[in-house]
């Protein structure tokens, strides 16, 4: 029963989405301009400098960054996007009289967006690498694939945050302005966080972004294994342990608020 309802918000979702195309066409042009964007910026950063040897040069350390950075920004995203869309159409509340519980509405209303993330992710290495001469030769995929689970993990706990400042104060979202605007200057998106002042590399570190580009630059670049990732990998299980009770705590009590002020369907 819980994978039928799961599977019919996705269908919903991906039906909508492929619903309009103008928006898949507009999508992809940006997606082309960004990457193109940092391939001539990279041509006039050049490989002098020596934070950027492990990495090849700029463009493959950056082409991670953006990738990641967006895919980090979608995830955060879906969770309040889902109770949007719902409070947007009027349903939130009917859904809930049914036996469905809002965790699985949440969820399930995020699956298509974070399916379709990691497409985009695929997509930029795909170009990279067949195109712009990004080398993935020596790409671990598991290691890959490990560091994906737990950055998705460790962003589900602050994309329910999301959600309930989502169904709190409607709009101004305070999670969601932090991660996906000075998390990109902290965590590395852009260039080395080595080169930050010593005081700001400090904040950095408490930032999931920061260890899942370090740990998938390695992976994808390097092809160094889990066990070579030990550090990444159990700061992104720190996270998550820390952050999905904590997010659902919250998130639970956002609901019980909105239902005792009569706001859970108003957008």
């Amino acid at each position: 029963m819980f994978f039928r309802k799961v599977w019919a918000f996705f269908k919903r979702d991906m039906t909508e989405a492929f619903s309009y195309k103008t928006s898949f066409f507009f999508e992809g042009i940006g997606m082309f301009a960004n990457i193109f964007t940092f391939f001539f910026v990279a041509k006039v950063v050049g490989n002098a400098s020596p934070l950027l040897q492990a990495y090849g040069s700029y463009f493959p350390f950056v082409l991670i960054g953006i990738a990641f950075a967006g895919f980090q920004s979608i995830a955060l995203n879906s969770f309040a996007s889902a109770v949007q869309k719902e409070q947007g159409a009027g349903t939130l509340e009917a859904i809930l009289i049914t036996p469905t519980r809002l965790g699985t509405v949440i969820f399930s209303g995020a699956l298509w967006d974070l399916g379709f993330a990691t497409l985009k992710v695929l997509a930029y290495l795909l170009i990279g690498g067949l195109f712009l001469g990004v080398d993935l030769s020596h790409i671990n995929v598991v290691a890959a694939l490990v560091i994906l689970v737990l950055m998705v993990m460790s962003l589900a706990g602050l994309g329910l945050f999301s959600a309930g400042f989502a169904l709190v104060l409607k709009r101004g979202d305070p999670v969601n302005y932090f991660f996906n605007g000075i998390s990109r200057f902290l965590s590395g998106v852009y260039f080395p966080v080595s080169i930050l002042p010593l005081w700001v590399q400090k904040f950095s570190l408490f930032i999931p972004l920061t260890y899942s580009l370090e740990a998938v630059r390695m992976a994808l670049l390097e092809g160094k294994n889990i066990f070579a990732l030990q550090q990444e990998i159990a700061c992104l299980l720190l996270f998550s342990v820390l952050f999905l009770p904590s997010g659902l705590l919250f998130f639970g009590w956002a609901v019980k608020r909105s239902k005792k002020t009569g706001s859970l369907g108003f957008y």
